[in-house]
C-alpha cells in the first residue's frame, strides 16, 4: 500500500508549502504512519500516547518537540482538567496531536480548513513559528476565559462566608482545588514561553517577519505572566476566606455548645433537688395532700433553692463573660 493511501484521513492542510497536520484522539497505527513522512521521534512518539508527561520541549536538528498542558471543563465536570497538547514543528510543517478535548484548538482547524483565501493565510501566515503562535494565542485566550470563570466563582464565595445561613466549605475546597490545577498548567507554560521566545522563534520564521514573530509571542507570554499573577493573588484570596469560614464556622458551634452547657448547667439544681425530694414531698394534687402551709414547706424550701441556684449561676456566668458571648 503506498504511502499516500496509507495517509488517508490525515491530510494535512497547505498553505504556501506550509504542512498544519491536525490528529484528535491519537493511535500508534496514526503516529506510526506519520514517522513515515515526517522525522519522528519513537520516544517522542510515545509521549505523545501518554496522557501523564510533563510539560516539556526537545530540540532537534531539524524539528523541535513540545508538550504543553491546558485546561479542559468537561459537560459532566464544573472544575476544569488538563489536557496534553503535543506539537512536532519542523521547517515546513506543525504536528498538533491531543485527545480531542481542546475545543479553541478544534475551532481553530475547523476554520483554517472550511476556508481557503484569507482567513486561512492569517491563521496558518507563512511560517511554522506564525501557526504556532496563532494555536497558542486562542488556547491561551481560553484559559483567560476560565480564569475569570474562577474570580467570578471567587466573588460569589465572598459574599457566601458572611452568611450565617449558608454553608460554604464545599464551594471553596472545590474553588481551591480549581485554582491548584490551573496553576500547575501555567507555571510550566510560562516557562516554556520565555524558551521558545528565547530560542525556537528565529528557528522557524523568516528574517522578514522574525521581529514580528517575537512580538506575537512577547504578546502571549505577557498573558500568561498576568494569568499566573491573577491565580497567585487567587490562591492568597482563597486561603483568606476558607480559614474566615472554618473561624466564623467553630465561633458558631462554640456559641451553640456554650448555650446548650448552661442549659444543662441550670437544670443540675433542680434534677438533683428534685431527685432527692421527689418521693417525700406533698404537692397539689397527690394522694396526701392537704392545706396545712407546714406540709408545703419541702416544696417552698426545694423550689426557692432551685430557683436561688439558677439565679447564682447567671451571676457567676456573665460575671465570667460567658453570657456576653451568647448575646453577640
Amino acid at each position: 500500500m503506498s504511502l499516500s493511501n496509507r495517509m488517508h484521513g490525515l491530510k494535512p492542510i497547505v498553505n504556501k508549502g506550509l504542512e498544519w497536520m491536525y490528529i484528535d484522539q491519537p493511535t500508534r497505527e496514526k503516529l506510526d504512519t506519520l514517522a513515515k513522512k515526517y522525522p519522528l521521534h519513537e520516544l517522542n512518539i510515545e509521549d505523545c500516547l501518554s496522557k501523564n508527561q510533563l510539560p516539556k520541549i526537545d530540540r532537534y536538528d531539524d524539528h523541535v518537540f513540545i508538550i504543553l498542558q491546558f485546561p479542559t471543563t468537561q459537560k459532566e465536570k464544573t472544575s476544569p482538567r488538563f489536557s496534553q497538547l503535543s506539537l512536532f514543528i519542523g521547517r515546513d510543517f506543525l504536528i498538533s496531536i491531543h485527545q480531542g478535548d481542546l475545543k479553541p484548538l478544534s475551532e481553530l482547524f475547523q476554520a483554517c480548513s472550511i476556508d481557503k483565501g484569507k482567513n486561512k493565510q492569517n491563521i496558518m501566515g507563512n511560517s511554522p513559528g506564525y501557526l504556532l503562535h496563532s494555536i497558542l494565542d486562542v488556547l491561551v485566550d481560553d484559559l483567560l476565559h476560565i480564569l475569570m470563570k474562577v474570580i467570578g466563582n471567587l466573588d460569589d464565595i465572598e459574599d457566601a462566608v458572611f452568611d450565617d445561613k449558608v454553608a460554604v466549605a464545599k464551594e471553596i475546597s472545590i474553588l481551591r482545588r480549581e485554582i491548584t490545577t490551573l496553576r500547575r498548567i501555567v507555571v510550566p507554560l510560562k516557562r516554556i514561553m520565555l524558551e521558545i521566545i528565547s530560542r525556537d522563534v528565529r528557528k522557524f520564521s523568516t528574517n522578514v517577519e522574525e521581529e514580528d514573530l517575537i512580538s506575537y509571542f512577547n504578546d502571549i507570554n505577557d498573558h500568561v505572566s498576568k494569568v499566573l499573577e491573577a491565580l497567585d493573588e487567587s490562591k492568597e484570596t482563597i486561603e483568606i476566606y476558607k480559614d474566615t469560614d472554618h473561624m466564623l464556622s467553630s465561633e458558631k458551634t462554640n456559641k451553640i455548645l456554650s448555650f446548650l452547657t448552661i442549659l444543662f448547667t441550670l437544670s443540675i439544681p433542680v434534677t438533683v433537688v428534685g431527685t432527692f425530694f421527689g418521693m417525700n414531698i406533698i404537692i397539689p394534687g397527690s394522694v396526701n395532700f392537704s392545706y396545712d402551709l407546714y406540709d408545703f414547706m419541702p416544696l417552698i424550701i426545694t423550689i426557692c433553692f432551685s430557683v436561688g441556684s439558677v439565679i447564682i449561676m447567671l451571676y457567676y456566668f456573665r460575671k465570667l463573660g460567658w453570657m456576653n458571648n451568647l448575646t453577640k
